[in-house]
């Protein structure tokens, strides 16, 4: 024990007490230990090998625990695998989070991993509060000793720490803001879960543009500008600035809603006239926000933009005839449609509302004697849909990429795999420009807040805007998207897409379509058929608009 400390044991649980301030607790099975001989080596013998006993890993669980609560880091940290790291941020938890007192309880061991609860009192000049949470740990041999010991991480000490970032408690870096919706509606992460890691964000980044004061809490300081710090508990509340935000709550709800019917499912909505985002939703509510940041190949919901691409080039037009084969061989591989269905007779409008493969990789063709076939796509994407440009929505978010391709590549890019990157809000985008003719970067703060620029694209010609939305109202009234479209409002129109990944039985399930003034995309992680899964959560979003 520290020099002048005092140790109680009541009711099994000891504290520490010194210069009068309580600090620790810990429930023990057996009283204090300080590592115990039972476990160690006895001198002279070689280091001990092998899988850990029950009683290793709960000795050396609770010798941890136990000198953790005491606020005894050198202790605790030559009771990990990693004493240099693990000491100052032991340490750190009582000096810099300001955790006056800690009654920590462990669970049952299950193998190595130990579960724990603690119980913590915060104080801060004068205030204290409590404070509450989960963690584990994990208890691994000593390479060199054969000691059992706590496999160090940060997140021992609490589970959103990471081994860049410190517990504090004192004023926060920025004032906390209300962020409302479009009309004025609070948006809290108790009521929009997936609002969560934006509002956080929201707050870092503009919390000190808008009239707010911060308060005192106890925060993970990511150490970083580009990461968002996190509150974990508020001791006294500081003034929060109003911010405006584009989500309607309306929609919002209704797309919380329908991600909950999916293990891992993703949706972003969007209005097209101004491309404010409307609705952002994940399932699971994870750090990383997927519907934003989440790129991953899009499948056909690729061929609005090949589709586009063909029409812009003179390749096609909604009623010109193609071909739509069972299967296709392209750059040295072959190609097939689900099933290996064909169509005879068809036009593109056909093949785009049947989601033929075949009939949009025959286009390479054409465009190869041209000499554009490996480029027309991915310049179709950024001069047409802002695909590729940097977009500035206030938040982090991915800008979708459809880079240059060559050999198979380019077939598989044409129905949206191969190197193609997109996701959920870029998706959503693509059904927005289609529906209003031109691409308006998504947003979800207004610009004049931080002057950020907006990407910019090209109107959609004429000729090809009309033809598309021919082709998705097809799609959403008789082709692939129509029974999960049947019941949303007309003007209406759709796409659907499932994404083939090598280490995955079962397709990603993509979907995307408008209605009125809202486009939306949802992705539903080994889903299957983008009608199947993601088909019916863009058409609850829809509903909802």
């Amino acid at each position: 024990m520290r020099s002048g400390a005092k140790v109680a044991i009541v009711g099994g649980v000891f504290a520490v007490v010194a210069s009068g301030v309580g600090y620790g607790g810990y429930n023990l099975w057996n009283g204090i230990t300080g590592g115990g001989t039972s476990v160690d080596a006895e001198a002279g013998d070689a280091p001990k090998t092998g899988p850990l006993s029950a009683e290793e890993v709960t000795t050396a669980a609770k010798d941890f625990l136990a000198a953790w609560a005491a606020g005894e880091p050198e202790r605790a940290a030559q009771l990990t695998n990693d004493p240099v790291m693990a000491g100052p941020a032991v340490a750190a938890y009582r000096e810099d989070a300001k955790v006056s007192k800690a009654v920590i309880t462990p669970g049952a061991a299950v193998g190595t991993r130990v579960p724990f609860t603690v119980k913590a009192t915060v104080t801060h000049e004068g205030v204290s509060k409590d404070w509450s949470y989960a963690s584990e740990l994990t208890v691994v041999r000593g390479q060199t000793t054969g000691r059992p010991l706590v496999k160090w991480r940060p997140a021992v000490l609490h589970p959103r720490l990471t081994a860049a970032a410190t517990l504090r408690t004192g004023v926060a870096g920025t004032p906390p803001v209300k962020a409302v919706d479009r009309n004025g509606v609070e948006l809290t992460a108790e009521k929009y879960p997936s609002l969560r890691p934006v509002l956080e964000e929201l707050r870092r980044r503009y919390g000190s543009k808008v009239d707010g004061t911060a308060g005192v809490e106890t925060y993970v300081d990511s150490g970083s500008e580009a990461v968002a710090d996190t509150t974990l508990l508020v001791l006294s509340k500081g003034k929060p600035g109003k911010l405006r935000t584009t989500i309607d709550a309306g929609v919002q709800a209704a797309a919380e809603k329908a991600v909950k019917g999916f293990g891992s499912a993703s949706v972003a909505a969007i209005e097209p006239s101004t491309g404010a985002i409307r609705a952002v939703a994940n399932n699971p509510v994870k750090e990383f926000n997927t519907a934003f940041m989440g790129a991953q190949a899009p499948g056909s919901t690729m061929k609005i933009v090949t589709a586009a691409m063909m029409m812009r080039n003179g390749l096609a037009t909604p009623g010109s005839p193609v071909e739509c084969p069972p299967d296709v061989l392209s750059r040295g591989r072959t190609f097939q449609n689900l099933d290996r269905f064909s169509i005879t007779g068809g036009t593109l409008t056909d093949a785009f509302s049947r989601s033929c493969n075949t009939a949009f990789i025959k286009a390479i063709t054409k465009l190869s004697d041209k000499g554009i076939a490996d480029t027309a796509l991915g310049a179709t994407a950024r001069d047409s849909f802002g695909i590729g440009q940097t977009w500035n929505i206030g938040v982090q978010a991915a800008d979708g990429s459809v880079p240059e391709s060559a050999g198979a590549e380019t077939p598989a890019s044409y129905i949206g795999q191969g190197k193609i990157m997109m996701s959920a809000l870029n998706v959503a985008s693509l059904s927005a420009t289609v529906k209003n003719g031109q691409f308006l970067q998504p947003y979800l703060v207004a610009k004049e807040l931080d002057g950020r620029e907006f990407a910019r694209a090209e109107p959609l010609p004429r000729d090809v805007a009309s033809g598309l939305r021919v082709m998705m109202n097809e799609t959403a009234t008789s082709g692939t998207a129509a029974r999960a479209m049947t019941g949303v409002p007309s003007p209406k129109g759709a796409k659907t897409g499932s994404a083939e990944l090598d280490n995955q039985a079962v397709s990603n399930s993509w979907f995307t379509g408008y209605s009125g003034d809202l486009a939306a995309a949802a992705v539903v992680q080994a889903g299957g058929h983008g009608g199947d899964a993601a088909g019916p959560v863009v058409a609850q979003v829809l509903k909802a608009g």
